[in-house]
């Protein structure tokens, strides 16, 4: 949190944004949207590129995207395709799980209750990156 002049906390803006590439980044916007409800902010590009895109989650934070491009030396650019794994806190793991499922989306692991306390489950998108859903939102600072 941080503080305004007349001292009312406001909520600290994300400080940490994974990131992602796709094969079909404008395909893995709408799947995102459509399957678990991010937002769509912000895409740059023309055509099948995008350059960037920004996805919010409703509930706080989000993910930037793009389009694969090739072209680095393995081990220097950003994640390939497909190897993205996160987790993505929600008070209501039930509802984005069948709003996943009605979709179409690929369930991995079908909602359950963790050793922890948490009610999970994992979906995986068209590029093959894994979404883990959950009411764990970490520990108190």
């Amino acid at each position: 949190m941080t503080t305004t002049p007349d001292n009312a906390e406001q909520p600290t803006a994300p400080q940490v944004w994974p990131t992602l590439r796709a094969h079909d980044a404008r395909a893995l916007i709408r799947f995102l949207v459509d399957a678990f409800g991010f937002e769509e902010s912000v895409v740059y590009g023309d055509g099948d590129l995008v350059e960037h895109a920004q996805l919010n989650w409703p509930e706080g934070g989000g993910v930037m995207l793009g389009s694969e491009r090739g072209g680095t030396r393995p081990g220097t650019g950003p994640t390939p395709p497909g190897a993205f794994s996160a987790y993505v806190v929600t008070a209501d793991p039930d509802a984005v799980h069948a709003r996943a499922k009605a979709t179409g989306a690929e369930i991995i692991t079908d909602l359950h209750v963790t050793d922890y306390g948490s009610r999970d489950f994992t979906a995986r998108d068209p590029e093959g990156n894994r979404w883990y859903f959950g009411t764990y939102a970490g520990e108190p600072r």
